[in-house]
């Protein structure tokens, strides 16, 4: 069976555009793994690819829920595994795209929690803990006895936070102290485009700067006025979060421009951070970043 071709990293590199390229050599198809994309109606200030820029390649895993609806890494991960193993299947290369980085560890790794058997009852007290506290409650509980593990998750992901509740009670042990890793579940290669850190950063300003130019102050009016809580899973991400703020204090449109530029730049770099963590990546240059240049590096690669 084939490797996955994973276009990753930080955001305003290009890599929507450098996987749909690699898509129509390969004839295959792309998979989004990006958190906001999922979201319907949310389409500005997630930079989601017109049906032009998708230039006839399917994409997958693209509006497929509602902005009322919350969305964890184990709902991608149920939804997306079946496209990815099905396009293997009919012997084509997936395409995954995306700067989410639990989403693509979630296709690439099996994050094992050891041989710890299932306790239903402790599993069922956490799950109404969460239903009456909160994900956020559930998973400060998790940080308070096993940070190593918590650091390792996203809030939203409450059955993992959960699941690894469970082990710490049921065996006294933390999870993070059972150390059978990461287990590969798919080959893959995966590229990133390295900028230099300007550079990067005045992408990410040109980007915001045409998100203001294109609506995005409306697109978040109309989200809210349709019934979409600003407290709603989709509402946090970085460019709605601030521009509801700035609504609520009557900020002008410069200002919340820059607020969502510097909290962009920040979460860059953290995109970064996690992406140097992953094997089998390779960092090309802006010039190097093209797909016939990709798609050697994928054939070459063990």
């Amino acid at each position: 069976m084939g490797k996955l071709l994973v276009v990753c990293g930080p955001t305003a590199t290009g890599k929507s555009d450098i996987a749909v390229n690699c898509a129509l050599k390969l004839g295959s198809e792309v998979v989004s793994a990006d958190s906001q994309l999922v979201y319907k109606g949310l389409n500005i200030g997630t930079a989601k690819p017109t049906s032009e820029e998708m230039r006839g390649i399917k994409h997958h895993m693209i509006d497929i829920v509602s902005p009322k609806s919350e969305f964890s890494v184990s709902d991608y991960m149920r939804l997306s595994e079946p496209v990815v193993d099905g396009l293997l299947k009919n012997g084509k290369i997936p395409v995954v795209c995306g700067g989410t980085g639990f989403y693509i560890n979630s296709l690439l790794f099996d994050f094992s929690y050891g041989n710890v058997a299932a306790d239903c009852e402790v599993r069922k007290k956490y799950e109404k803990i969460a239903e009456e506290n909160g994900k956020e409650y559930v998973f400060n509980l998790l940080r308070s006895i096993d940070k190593e593990t918590a650091e390792k998750l996203h809030v939203n992901d409450v059955k993992r936070v959960i699941r690894a509740l469970e082990i710490y009670e049921s065996s006294g042990v933390k999870k993070s102290d059972i150390r059978d890793g990461k287990k590969l579940k798919r080959n893959y290669f995966a590229v990133a485009v390295d900028y230099l850190r300007e550079e990067l950063y005045e992408r990410i300003n040109l980007r915001v700067d045409k998100m203001f130019k294109n609506g995005l102050v409306d697109e978040v009016k109309k989200l809210l006025d349709g019934g979409i809580s600003e407290n709603s899973q989709c509402m946090q991400a970085i460019g709605y979060k601030e521009v509801v703020q700035g609504l609520k204090n009557k900020d002008n449109l410069s200002t919340m421009r820059d607020i969502i530029k510097q909290n962009t730049r920040r979460y860059a770099k953290r995109q970064i951070t996690f992406f140097k963590q992953l094997d089998k990546i390779k960092w090309l240059s802006p010039n190097e970043a093209t797909a016939e240049r990709i798609l050697e590096l994928y054939y070459n690669a063990k």
